[in-house]
């Protein structure tokens, strides 16, 4: 049985997934995470991103490392071993570290494209968000639903619906 190439040989190979410092180079702001491919950020997720991304998102949020971690679901002792060993983040761990930083690049991304209020921080903007209840939630914070695929969808369902003007 012949074995048939993985990509057809008229296509250049493809080129080495991009790294998390690579997406930042082309927009000096957490709105590369949102406009990221889908591909992109697979490939950084199963790269792993350095550990450094959560505290970089706790600084830049004001928020401490333990309540980022809360709302990430990620354990303490974990997260402080990869950072003290300048380690990556496991697939799962990468996958809702970037989840966080796409929230506050489309929350960027939102009030850039209304106008941008000078001075407006979005990363501590979304931090005050994620800890107020929400009524479209139950009542319950937007933070409360970051440690999961389907709550962060969610979560950045809500955003859009913000820049929409559709409230639900």
């Amino acid at each position: 049985m012949p074995v048939l190439p993985m990509t057809p040989p008229d296509q250049p190979p493809q080129a080495a997934a991009p790294t998390v410092p690579q997406v930042m180079e082309r927009q000096s702001s957490y709105q590369a995470f949102a406009d990221a491919s889908r591909i992109e950020r697979i490939d950084m997720v199963k790269q792993g991103v350095p550990a450094r991304l959560l505290v970089t998102l706790a600084d830049d949020m004001h928020v401490t490392r333990e309540r980022l971690y809360g709302w990430l679901g990620l354990a303490r002792a974990t997260a402080n071993r990869k950072l003290k060993a300048d380690d990556r983040l496991s697939q799962d761990e990468s996958e809702r570290a970037l989840g966080m930083a796409r929230l506050v690049g489309q929350v960027e991304a939102l009030v850039r494209e209304s106008g941008q209020p000078e001075g407006f921080d979005a990363a501590q903007w979304t931090a005050g968000w994620l800890q107020r209840p929400n009524p479209a939630l139950a009542g319950r914070t937007p933070g409360d639903f970051m440690d999961t695929a389907d709550g962060r969808d969610l979560v950045a369902s809500l955003v859009a619906q913000m820049q929409s003007g559709a409230y639900a």
